[in-house]
């Protein structure tokens, strides 16, 4: 039987998807022509022993699109085009050099998530036992950029980053990225046949009010992550898991339910570390540690020479110093780059009433949860 074409068959979306194909050829096209004007970018910077990453050409890039996107009037959203631009700067990436990213594993991990939505599908994602272990990686030259989890919206700051802070001081920060957590009930089986729900203790408790009116009857079994949670979930016939939908993608889980969190804006930060700063953007953050002089005041001082040069604080995190009972380290983020004036001003005028002050970073500032 001879193949019907669009036209001959009669088909009214025939004109239309004539349009869509000719205009994924010149796509395609265009997106050649950039590739290889980004192999030409990679030749230079490996020349010049420039980092492959460079967050501050991202956030433009990506600003630059969004506008674009605006400008143009849609319809598609801003998400939509800053994904398919996040693959694109991914495979860019991967022409110019392979890159490998540590996250906290193991794979299927929210760390592993947001690894995957910062850095896109063309990179290798290493997983990494625990987060100091992340920080190891990228100090020992085995990777060249790793991911952590500094804090939550519900859970607060996470302690075994900032530990980790205070160890690796050759570590820097050179991006940040927000993720929207979303928990899903993951499964082989029916909902009506689950006899068992396993997760790590902090996802059960982030949806303890939807299991206690939902699945009141079912026990909850508290696991090392929400991985392994996933992984035992497809190996027993009568067992759900509460994870990510990359957990579930990756164990061959359904989702019975869907984004079952009590609070629908649980978001998490993470940082990307690495081993060479971030560029200016005009748009920036910065963090550092400090501990402060054993005098009256002495916190309040430090603190207060980011007012006096208009520097917004927007994050401020103690932990123990260990090097005496009741000392601290205190962990600040505020708003600017390093190199900028007023920044360095403050920075210098706090430091006189600290004992000791380090830079963690200075790096674009996430504008979209992802």
């Amino acid at each position: 039987m001879e193949e019907l074409t669009h036209e001959s068959s009669g088909d009214p979306l025939a004109p239309l998807r004539e349009q869509i194909d000719q205009l994924d050829h010149q796509i395609v096209t265009i997106l050649n022509q950039r590739a290889r004007i980004v192999v030409e970018v990679g030749k230079v910077k490996q020349n010049s022993n420039m980092p492959i990453y460079a967050p501050d050409r991202e956030k433009v890039v990506l600003d630059r699109v969004r506008r674009a996107n605006r400008e143009s009037g849609g319809p598609l959203p801003d998400s939509c085009i800053e994904a398919i631009y996040r693959e694109l700067i991914s495979g860019s990436i991967a022409l110019e050099k392979p890159l490998r990213i540590a996250f906290l594993g193991p794979k299927g991990s929210f760390s592993h998530l947001a690894s995957a939505k910062k850095f896109g599908a063309s990179v290798e994602h290493v997983p990494v036992a625990d987060i100091n272990g992340v920080f190891d990686e990228i100090a020992h030259h085995h990777a060249d950029l790793g991911l952590v989890p500094i804090e939550n919206s519900t859970i607060g700051g996470i302690v075994e980053t900032m530990d980790a802070f205070v160890k690796h001081r050759s570590v820097t920060i050179v991006a940040e990225v927000l993720i929207a957590i979303h928990h899903h009930l993951l499964a082989q089986c029916k909902a009506s046949e689950i006899k068992v729900i396993y997760s790590k203790p902090e996802v059960l408790n982030q949806c303890r009010r939807w299991l206690a009116e939902t699945l009141p009857e079912i026990p909850c079994v508290a696991v090392g992550s929400s991985s392994k949670a996933a992984d035992m979930a497809q190996n027993e016939p009568h067992a759900a898991a509460i994870g990510s939908a990359l957990a579930a993608e990756l164990y061959r889980l359904g989702v019975l339910f869907a984004n079952i969190e009590d609070n629908a804006d649980n978001v998490t930060r993470f940082l990307v570390v690495g081993r060479q700063p971030a560029q200016r953007t005009g748009d920036d953050k910065t963090s550092i540690i400090f501990t402060t002089s054993h005098k009256s005041g002495a916190l309040v001082d430090a603190l207060d020479a980011f007012r006096l040069y208009g520097i917004n604080l927007t994050n401020i995190a103690t932990r123990p110093s260990r090097s005496g009972p009741f000392e601290y380290y205190f962990f600040v983020d505020f708003g600017g780059h390093h190199t900028d004036e007023p920044v360095a001003r403050a920075m210098a005028q706090a430091s006189k009433h600290c004992l000791q002050m380090f830079m963690l970073g200075s790096f674009p500032r996430a504008v979209e949860v992802l």
